[in-house]
């Protein structure tokens, strides 16, 4: 039996009203709980009551939830089946409790993350207890620690990797040029040593980009967010004149930051260009756009520290996207979505971020790329 089968019958055995449960006088104790609960019956999983905290969770009034099963509140059967599982168990085998966390996705609304926890009520068995908890603001920390431990391991990488070239590269080149010394007029055998030196000198590039977030001084100033924004769309326009708009939706009432004028500049036109990199072909049909956006966010957790003040800077644009198999891998050294892409344009504006003890995330889709940087702003 389908999934559709399934809950068309489950949905047919729903009992007209839970009289067992309000003969049980649970439901008082139930209302009065701050966190969102669920009472559902284990055979037909319909929802026989829930208190205020999930109406407001989920959306619904209690009315439309009780005339629903449980799985047609959400969207993907796989986190609803491991929850229909765990339902069945506690009815089953009267466990105690049984916990787990789910991203219910929803039509039309943002997916809810949430940490479960499914109860056997002994007073009522043809009913369990499902409590949810938000749990939005753990994965984000858990994101946050993963992302910086990552920066941190790439970092030494990077610094590691960037001077074990560095010295060979100038012994590579410097023998290329005695060569080229001693072949005199030889002007055929003089293109294979311009070769190498040419390619000695665009790893050294490289290597002097890897090195970069490293090697200048954190000078810190006051930043007017906007100026910094207005710059960057100046110098992207100037590169892209036709076919490209840049729109500006700026609170005026963001406060200057403590920060790095030049960093966050680097940062800003970093994602910038890479978006007019992928928008190239809406460009040439003249629809290309990118917009600029910063808001005030407050009370803020940023690797485990509430800011109280921050800045909430996004920058969107309506291109193809980020190719699914890197898109879990964008800030890391040398992974580009571009042919000609060097990768490193991203990793330094993750480094530059993290140098503000900021916070770089990005959600993409086909039609809809969007950073976010969060950024604590002092009072």
């Amino acid at each position: 039996m389908g999934l559709k089968d399934l809950m068309k019958s489950k949905r047919a055995e729903i009992a007209s009203g839970p009289a067992a449960l309000v003969q049980s006088s649970l439901l008082p104790g139930l209302e009065a709980l701050p966190t969102a609960v669920l009472v559902i019956e284990r055979r037909t999983l319909g929802v026989a009551f829930a208190n205020a905290v999930a109406e407001s969770l989920l959306e619904m009034s209690r009315r439309q939830l009780s005339q629903m099963c449980w799985p047609d509140l959400f969207t993907n059967s796989d986190q609803l089946i491991a929850t229909i599982d765990a339902i069945a168990a506690i009815a089953d085998n009267r466990f105690n409790a049984t916990h787990l966390d789910a991203s219910l996705e929803r039509t039309g609304r943002e997916p809810l993350h949430v940490h479960a926890i499914v109860g056997y009520l002994e007073a009522v068995p043809d009913y369990v207890l499902l409590e949810l908890f938000e749990n939005e603001q753990q994965l984000r920390t858990d994101r946050e620690e993963r992302i910086h431990d990552l920066t941190a391991v790439n970092k030494q990488l990077i610094r590691n990797l960037a001077h074990e070239i560095k010295n060979p590269l100038g012994g590579i080149r410097g023998a290329a040029q005695l060569l080229e010394f001693e072949l005199g007029d030889s002007r055929d055998l003089r293109e294979y040593t311009q070769v190498i030196i040419k390619e000695s000198d665009r790893l050294q590039t490289l290597v002097d980009r890897l090195l970069e977030p490293h090697r200048h001084p954190h000078i810190v100033g006051d930043v007017n967010i906007h100026e910094v924004c207005e710059r960057v769309r100046a110098l992207i326009l100037a590169e892209f004149p036709r076919g490209l708009t840049i729109e500006r939706d700026y609170d005026v009432s963001v406060p200057e930051l403590r920060g790095d004028k030049e960093q966050l500049i680097q940062t800003i036109l970093n994602i910038v260009r890479n978006a007019a990199e992928a928008l190239k072909e809406r460009i040439a049909a003249g629809d290309a756009r990118i917009d600029l956006r910063t808001r005030i966010a407050r009370n803020v957790t940023i690797s485990k520290q509430l800011h109280k003040l921050a800045l909430d800077l996004h920058i969107i644009d309506n291109g193809p996207g980020i190719p699914e198999d890197i898109r879990d891998r964008i800030f890391y050294p040398l992974v580009s979505g571009r042919e000609d892409g060097s990768g490193l344009g991203l990793t330094l504006a993750q480094t530059f971020v993290h140098q503000h003890e900021g916070l770089i995330e990005c959600d993409s889709r086909p039609g809809r790329t969007e950073f976010q940087i969060l950024l604590p702003l002092s009072i």
